[in-house]
């Protein structure tokens, strides 16, 4: 699976990830909200205050409005990370009291790197890309496992990491005379 390289990190590129029909239907939400608390309950006789049927518009429409962005970026994010984006969008509108929501977060898988070489999708941790075999991360000869790139031995067996001689260990048996 070929995927792009998004080097782009923080909150803002997280922001744009979140699709178009999100933000409209979100826009929408907020407007609905609006109207239903300044226009349709202020005909009502028995309805709240008039001067706290702005705040709950406005407290109804910010809640309208996270709930659907936080279902776009669930749909783009499912996809990115190779999950099922229809099943998570579904799963998180249905479950009620966003406990779908909360799931999804708690649930996701990690996000894919990209091989340098081929540009295929590879999961975090792997050392070795499973389509053309290139060397991902440093790892151990021996437990293969991922080392530092300034690691002289690997911090798990031992295994000297450079084709260089080990320092000897053993004390010198010259006596300064």
């Amino acid at each position: 699976m070929q995927v792009r390289n998004d080097t782009q990190t923080g909150l803002s590129a997280e922001i744009k990830i979140v699709p178009l029909w999100a933000w409209a239907l979100a826009g929408i939400a907020f407007i609905a909200a609006q109207f239903f608390f300044n226009v349709v309950v202020a005909r009502h006789s028995g309805g709240p205050p008039a001067w706290a049927r702005p705040l709950l518009g406005l407290v109804a429409g910010l809640g309208g409005v996270c709930f659907l962005l936080l279902i776009g970026y669930i749909n783009r994010d499912a996809k990115r990370r190779g999950m099922s984006p229809t099943l998570w969008t579904i799963m998180a509108l249905v479950i009620p009291n966003a406990l779908g929501i909360i799931l999804y977060f708690l649930l996701r898988q990690p996000r894919s790197s990209v091989c340098p070489q081929c540009g295929n999708a590879v999961q975090t941790g792997f050392n070795f890309c499973p389509r053309c075999n290139y060397k991902l991360s440093p790892s151990c000869q021996q437990c293969q496992r991922v080392v530092g790139v300034n690691d002289i031995y690997c911090p798990y067996c031992g295994t000297p990491l450079h084709d260089q001689a080990a320092p000897a260990s053993s004390p010198s048996t010259k006596l300064p005379g």
